[in-house]
């Protein structure tokens, strides 16, 4: 059985005002459909794994939204984190419940809002990265770097191991300094790291132990309660100790130094919609390379937008009211019912200054 595990979490604070702690990233449509970036998901997870063997793992605050855009999911499967404790913590938790019912099930771990363009392609990568997780290799897809980005781990490549397509990691380096990104991408030697996990549970779950044992110790007694009639008062007892901690840091450069991590290329035009600049890359443009993202969702309503001499420029318009713009170039325009938020295309990434302000202050607009 191959389990799809999706952590759906964060606000996506770079593309605010759209984005918000109640309503983030991945519950919209970014996709250039009607399906939002967690339908997408799942939608191309569909051909390696039923409903059945599906978990979503979210915040308190997401699960109703994520049950109603997911209909076909068992409401079982929609797994609640009492509150954000990075990515190890939610990530392990669904391995410590796959394992308690299927001890050495093989499991994958694909984030809810990253953009996949061919799916097919995308299909072929998970597959072969499960060979190598049979073999007990803990699994990541890598994506070959085009700019020397900072946000990203970066996996350097050994020998391949066999005749197929996956190769061992000799060295895993989360979120490098730009001098040392810069490195990694002229080599030639580096892949950039997707978050795209695949592992056998058990394989997972002992390295855990090894590097955190007290996050492993704290999660597999929260699984062996979820079942019974003491789960909420294991979570409430537990879940706040757990260390924050990315999966990453937490489990795969040290797996990586240990030889346990190995990759597999893919080529199948992936993005991480971070922020409005790269939106404006990925979606379709007009002749003057202009990009309007239509209104998805239910959360504004329809705009009309007028453009005359603009270039390059990204419009997000969920007012319901006119949005236009005369003579600029290389901007960004969100307009929302409460809140309009404008920068240069340059800028995009500093826009989580403003929410950072805006938590500062108490504002309701986050």
């Amino acid at each position: 059985m191959f389990y799809a595990v999706i952590p759906a979490g964060g606000s996506g604070t770079r593309l605010w005002p759209l984005s918000r702690a109640g309503h983030p990233k991945f519950l919209h449509a970014l996709t250039g459909t009607s399906a939002s970036l967690l339908q997408a998901t799942v939608d191309r997870l569909g051909a390696l794994s039923e409903p059945g063997t599906m978990y979503v793992v979210t915040g308190l605050a997401h699960a109703a939204a994520v049950a109603r855009q997911l209909p076909a999911l068992p409401d079982t499967n929609i797994l609640v984190e009492p509150s954000p404790r990075e990515s190890c913590a939610a990530i392990g938790l669904a391995a410590a419940l796959i394992s308690t019912r299927d001890p050495q099930a093989l499991m994958g771990s694909f984030a809810a809002d990253h953009l996949v363009r061919d799916n097919d392609a995308f299909v072929a990568a998970v597959g072969a990265a499960i060979d190598g997780a049979r073999a007990g290799l803990l699994m990541t897809i890598g994506i070959t770097p085009t700019h020397p980005e900072t946000g990203y781990g970066y996996l350097r490549c050994g020998e391949p191991l066999g005749d197929g397509p996956v190769s061992r990691v000799e060295e895993f380096t989360e979120k490098p300094p730009y001098e040392i990104a810069v490195s990694y991408v002229d080599s030639g030697r580096y892949y950039w790291n997707a978050s795209m996990f695949t592992w056998r549970v058990d394989v997972f779950l002992a390295e855990l132990a090894r590097q955190q044992p007290e996050l492993h110790d704290g999660l597999m007694r929260i699984a062996q309660a979820w079942d019974g009639g003491d789960r909420q008062s294991v979570l409430d007892e537990v879940w706040p100790t757990l260390p924050k901690i990315s999966v990453d840091y937490a489990v795969m450069e040290g797996a990586a130094a240990a030889g346990m991590v190995g990759t597999v290329p893919g080529d199948f035009g992936w993005t991480d919609v971070g922020d409005f600049h790269t939106l404006g890359d990925v979606m379709e443009r007009d002749e003057r390379g202009n990009v309007v993202v239509e209104a998805d969702d239910g959360a504004g309503g329809k705009s009309e937008v007028l453009l005359y001499d603009t270039e390059r420029t990204v419009v997000v318009p969920r007012s319901g009211r006119l949005v236009s713009a005369v003579g600029v170039h290389d901007l960004i325009i969100v307009d929302t019912p409460d809140a309009v938020m404008v920068c240069p295309r340059n800028r995009a990434q500093d826009v989580k200054k403003l929410v950072d302000g805006l938590k500062e202050r108490g504002d309701s607009y986050i």
